[in-house]
């Protein structure tokens, strides 16, 4: 049966959907010897020989989801160019070809989901959907009410606002703690919010995806995701429970 070429790609652990049109526009996937760069491609995940970078894929018929709490100096990808460890080094004894769901930056600690069921990692990290992602921040020099507002509202990054947030003090000091909720994902968006208003980040870990919490996890340590952590996912990422969380708790 044939099935568009990014989806194999993405059903087989390869990549996300999104990132998998990309390796074809970049014509490093071929088809039975044959580059391929147009996204509408067709092939037969059973018969035909599909290869990335010159290595042949076979999908995997068992789809797998994880929770890791990633620890500093790791990167969020599957690979990296100079050599740092990176979040699939800490799943030992998975055998499937999966990768992360979103990034956390390089220093940045706590959860990360990695699969490979590219509908989920899609859903999960689209903008449309509305997943909050929690986070607790440490920063060097507490925010004034007024600031505090701001953040909340939206403040200009790369010309764009950024999109309302929760923010919430819970510990109070010459170096406070905060609880901040995103709906969106930018690039080392919250140390740049924080530093828009003069203050440096010290600490920042993710300790929930949606309702999905990092628990007692250790630095370094994964588990597998239950089927029905990953349905409340999907239910949240295809429908509006994210911000009907939002509304009720801000």
């Amino acid at each position: 049966m044939t099935e568009r070429l990014q989806k194999i790609l993405a059903g087989a652990g390869i990549a996300s959907r999104r990132k998998s049109e990309e390796l074809i526009v970049e014509g490093r996937v071929t088809v039975n010897g044959a580059v391929v760069t147009e996204l509408g491609t067709k092939a037969d995940p059973e018969s035909d020989h599909i290869k990335v970078d010159g290595r042949l894929i076979r999908p995997s018929g068992r789809l797998v989801y994880l929770a890791l709490n990633k620890p500093d100096n790791v990167v969020s990808t599957a690979s990296d160019p100079q050599g740092r460890e990176t979040v699939l080094d800490f799943l030992p004894g998975i055998r499937e070809r999966v990768y992360p769901v979103g990034r956390l930056d390089y220093h940045s600690t706590g959860l990360i989901l990695l699969t490979n069921d590219g509908d989920f990692a899609n859903a999960v990290t689209a903008a449309r959907s509305h997943v909050p992602k929690t986070y607790l921040v440490k920063s060097k020099g507490q925010l004034t009410p007024e600031e505090e507002q701001e953040f909340r509202t939206g403040i200009p990054l790369s010309g764009q606002r950024t999109a309302p947030a929760g923010l919430r003090l819970i510990r109070r000091g010459d170096n406070p703690w905060y609880e901040v909720r995103l709906f969106e994902g930018r690039n080392q968006q919250i140390r740049i919010m924080f530093k828009h208003f003069g203050h440096l980040v010290e600490k920042l870990r993710r300790v929930r995806i949606g309702a999905l919490e990092l628990g007692s996890l250790k630095p370094g340590e994964f588990r597998h995701l239950t089927p029905e952590e990953v349905r409340k996912l999907m239910r949240m990422a295809r429908g509006d429970a994210g911000r009907r969380e939002s509304s009720a708790k801000r």
